[in-house]
C-alpha cells in the first residue's frame, strides 16, 4: 500500500493552537482513502491518502469491488495515522466530516460506515458532504477572501460539470456532460495509445512533444451557446477511428509511431481544452458574474490551466484554479463541512450515500 503524507507551507501547522476548533474530514469516494485534521482557519494539521493505482493498472481503470475492499482495508489506518500527525485528542475534535455523494457506491459507504463508527464511539456530530461541492470550495482554501460568488466548474474522471454558487451552500446547476467526463475521455484515450494507467497524465505528458493542430478532432457542442453541456465520447470515438480507420473491428493491430502518438495526444488534449474553455466562457457570459473557480483532476492539466487563464485575462474574468495538490481527491477539501458546522447543521447517524450527481437546478443544493 502507497500512503504519504503531504504538507503545504501556505496552510500546514506543526502545533496546535489553544482554543482552535478540530475537525476531521474522511474521503472514499473512488479510489483514493483519505483522512485530515483540519481547523476552521484553514490549517493542515494532519493527513494521509491511500492511492490504489496498482490495483487497477491491469483494468486499465478503476474496479468498482477492488475499490471498495481497498477502502475496507485502508480507511482505519489512513485515520489512525492522520490523528497522530496531528497531535489532536479525539475529544478535541468538533465533528466528523465524510464525503457521502456524490462517488462509487461501495467506495462511499466504507467511508461512512468508518465516520458513523467513530462519531458513534467518540460522542461527535456527523457531517456529510457533497465531494464536488468541495472541489470548488478547495479554491479558496488559505484565502481570507471569500471566492462566492462565482461560476464553479468541476473537471475530473467522473465530473465535467457547471454551477453557478452564490454562497457555499447555494449552487445553482448550469449544465455537464451528457456522456462521458473529461477526464475519463483523457484515460479511455491513453488506452487506445497503449498508456500505462492511471492514462490522463501519462497522456498530457506524451501532448508535450506533439502537434496539437496535426489532427482536426472535433469540438463537440462549441458552437452552440446555449447548450451549456458538454460530450465528450464522440471526441474519443473520432480518436478511435483516426488510429484503426471505420469499420473496423480490431483497431488495436495498427501500430503508431512514437510520433504519430505524440500528434494524437496533443490533438486530442487541444480538443478538449478547447471545449472545456469555451464551455466555462459561455457559463461566464450568460451568469454576468465575473469570477471562475475551478477543481478537480484535470484542473492539474498544465496546458488546461495556462490556456484558461489566459482566455480570462482576455475577458476580464477572475480565475481561481484549486492548488494542483488539492485538485485530485483528498479529504482537506473536506473543510467544506465547517460550513454546516457553524450553522449546527448535523446528520443523523441515518444518513445514506447517493452515489448519483444530483443536478440542482434551482433552490438550495445541500452540502
Amino acid at each position: 500500500m502507497e500512503r504519504w503524507d503531504r504538507s503545504n507551507g501556505m496552510h500546514m501547522n506543526d502545533e496546535t493552537s489553544s482554543g482552535n476548533r478540530y475537525l476531521l474530514a474522511i474521503e472514499s469516494t473512488c479510489d483514493e482513502t483519505a483522512a485530515a485534521v483540519l481547523t476552521r482557519d484553514g490549517k493542515i494539521l494532519g493527513e494521509c491518502i491511500a492511492t490504489q493505482e496498482e490495483l487497477h493498472q491491469a483494468f486499465d481503470g478503476v474496479v468498482p469491488e477492488i475499490a471498495a475492499r481497498a477502502h475496507l482495508e485502508r480507511i482505519l489506518p489512513v485515520i489512525d495515522k492522520a490523528m497522530k500527525q496531528s497531535g489532536i485528542s479525539p475529544l478535541d475534535l468538533e465533528a466528523i466530516a465524510v464525503a457521502t455523494h456524490p462517488g462509487l457506491p461501495g467506495s462511499l459507504l466504507v467511508g461512512l460506515a468508518a465516520a458513523k463508527g467513530l462519531a458513534l464511539a467518540w460522542n461527535k456530530p456527523l457531517v456529510g458532504i457533497n465531494h464536488v461541492q468541495a472541489h470548488i470550495y478547495a479554491c479558496g482554501l488559505g484565502s481570507a477572501e471569500s471566492i462566492f460568488p462565482c461560476v464553479g466548474f468541476v473537471v475530473s474522471g467522473g465530473h465535467t460539470t457547471l454551477y453557478r454558487c452564490e454562497s457555499p451552500t447555494q449552487w445553482h446547476y448550469l449544465g455537464g456532460t451528457i456522456d462521458d467526463a473529461a477526464g475519463e475521455c483523457f484515460d479511455k484515450v491513453a488506452v487506445m495509445l497503449g498508456l500505462p494507467f492511471p492514462g490522463g497524465p501519462q497522456l498530457s505528458k506524451l501532448a508535450e512533444s506533439g502537434n496539437p493542430k496535426a489532427v482536426p478532432f472535433p469540438r463537440p457542442l462549441l458552437d452552440q451557446p446555449s447548450r451549456l453541456e458538454f460530450s465528450f465520447s464522440g471526441l474519443k470515438t473520432a480518436v478511435r477511428y483516426h488510429i484503426g480507420g471505420t469499420g473496423k473491428q480490431d483497431w488495436s493491430q495498427y501500430e503508431l509511431t512514437p510520433f504519430q502518438k505524440a500528434d494524437i495526444a496533443a490533438s486530442f488534449e487541444q480538443a478538449v481544452i478547447d471545449c472545456l474553455i469555451g464551455k466555462s466562457l459561455q457559463a461566464m457570459a450568460a451568469t454576468k458574474l465575473r469570477r471562475l473557480c475551478v477543481g478537480g483532476g484535470v484542473a492539474a492539466n498544465r496546458r488546461f490551466r495556462e490556456q484558461l487563464q489566459s482566455a480570462c485575462l482576455s475577458k476580464g474574468i477572475e480565475l481561481i484554479v484549486a492548488p494542483k495538490e488539492l485538485c485530485t481527491d483528498n479529504a482537506v477539501m473536506g473543510a467544506l463541512a465547517w460550513e454546516r458546522v457553524d450553522a449546527d447543521d448535523f446528520d443523523d447517524l441515518d444518513l445514506d450515500v447517493q452515489p448519483g450527481l444530483l443536478r440542482y437546478r434551482a433552490g438550495t443544493a445541500p452540502i
